[in-house]
């Protein structure tokens, strides 16, 4: 979903010329409205440190790591494991500090006023996150009645967008985004077969119909 951010930036304590050293420490709060508060002197327990490093070259997590949680919400959610690696590879490479332009945050980058709808109390926590970004995902299925494309174009564009056009948005970002969670969907469906010799059945999980715009794997 896309919403407009107002940020506050609380520079606490002497540095030199208001701009914060790359050596210091930031801490980022966001409240319920949406703003982001940024101090390098947290008063509240609420903030969280942010990493000012330069983007690095690999994840700072491994899937290997996630996949416990992955597999836990899949359960509980009823979606593929794969389906859930594909959207947190699409969103952010699975770095759990990761933010957007607009604001989104975490591995399944989820914008401030959704994490709250969704009952997340810390985006940038792994298993928070995914958490929220699978009940979402699966709240989004159930609204347009299994269609995947349908259901990550609104996971990208907001749903109000997809109820608009009742098919794929004419956003190209929109578009790209869905066929590049597909993609990732069918490697890693792909990978499951070569590395365990099976697919998790179908059958444990929602179908799919496909859409026409956009192929989909034949189970989610």
């Amino acid at each position: 979903m896309r919403t407009s951010l107002a940020v506050a930036l609380v520079l606490g304590g002497s540095l030199p010329g208001m701009v914060p050293s790359l050596r210091a420490e930031i801490y980022q709060y966001i409240d319920s409205k949406g703003t982001i508060s940024l101090t390098n002197v947290p008063s509240d327990i609420r903030y969280r440190r942010v990493d000012i490093r330069p983007n690095r070259l690999h994840p700072i997590i491994s899937e290997q790591e996630l996949e416990p949680m992955i597999k836990r919400f899949s359960r509980q959610h009823q979606l593929h494991p794969a389906l859930i690696r594909a959207v947190i590879k699409a969103e952010s490479n699975f770095d759990p500090r990761a933010v957007s332009r607009s604001g989104a945050i975490g591995l399944m980058q989820l914008m401030p006023q959704t994490a709250l709808q969704l009952d997340v109390r810390d985006s940038y926590d792994p298993e928070d996150n995914i958490g929220g970004g699978t009940k979402y995902l699966r709240q989004l299925l159930d609204r347009f009645r299994g269609n995947l494309p349908l259901a990550l174009a609104a996971y990208n564009a907001g749903e109000h967008v997809v109820d608009r056009y009742r098919t794929l948005p004419p956003i190209d970002e929109t578009r790209q985004y869905v066929r590049k969670v597909l993609r990732y969907y069918r490697t890693f469906l792909a990978h499951d077969l070569a590395s365990t010799g099976h697919i998790i059945p179908s059958s444990g999980y929602a179908m799919t119909p496909t859409a026409p715009e956009v192929a989909t794997p034949p189970a989610q």
